[in-house]
């Protein structure tokens, strides 16, 4: 298994997949570049919605597939953006044009907290492979990262909530990290290299 579908359009999340993927020898492919659209993603979990996105991609593709389903959730939120962190502003069309759609989920972020103390977050991160559409054991990794919400960005390398991400180890926001460190640190490294564990012991099944 040497080649798959990343089961995603994210200009962001395709970067840093194609960069962690090539250090384990393997071509990943956007769905895009296949014809495939986005999946719907209905679910109230990141577990679910990374399921169906992989599912939909294997199907349409033939090829195994990575798919992930990432958040930012606030404490003092009860958990908000949650699964709806793409669209939190905007649910009908959060991939008509991502950058303002991400400013307009920040906005919404910031004026949500308006009133709140406890800016305590953390981003999750749900990595599902399947080798194919009817894979009745999918490979799922979780990964987690920490930090608290800031009032103004700061930083010009990540996307999505990444400015407004504040590392207080690091003193500094997840879009002031330089590519290298985010993907070593982070809610989706963490998750990949969970998942590339996993890989390692199926290794021989998988080829």
């Amino acid at each position: 298994m040497s080649r798959l579908v990343i089961a995603s359009n994210n200009p962001g999340k395709l970067r840093e997949f194609t960069a962690l993927l090539a250090s384990f020898g393997m071509d990943a492919i956007a769905q895009r570049e296949l014809g495939i659209a986005d999946a719907e993603e209905p679910h109230m979990t990141f577990i679910e919605n990374a399921l169906t996105k992989a599912r939909h991609a294997s199907a349409a593709s033939g090829l195994p597939a990575l798919a992930d389903d990432s958040g930012l959730c606030v404490d003092a939120l009860g958990g908000d953006p949650g699964v709806r962190s793409a669209r939190y502003a905007d649910a009908s069309s959060p991939h008509a044009d991502r950058q303002s759609q991400d400013d307009r989920n920040n906005a919404r972020l910031i004026a949500a907290l308006a009133e709140h103390t406890d800016r305590s977050a953390h981003y999750v991160c749900a990595l599902v492979l399947m080798r194919g559409a009817a894979d009745p054991e999918p490979i799922v990794a979780m990964g987690s990262w920490a930090g608290q919400i800031i009032d103004a960005p700061r930083g010009a390398n990540g996307f999505g909530y990444d400015p407004y991400f504040w590392l207080p180890d690091m003193g500094m926001t997840a879009a002031e990290l330089d590519f290298d460190t985010k993907n070593r640190i982070s809610h989706r490294g963490l998750a990949l290299r969970r998942l590339s564990e996993q890989l390692a012991a199926q290794w021989a099944d998988l080829k």
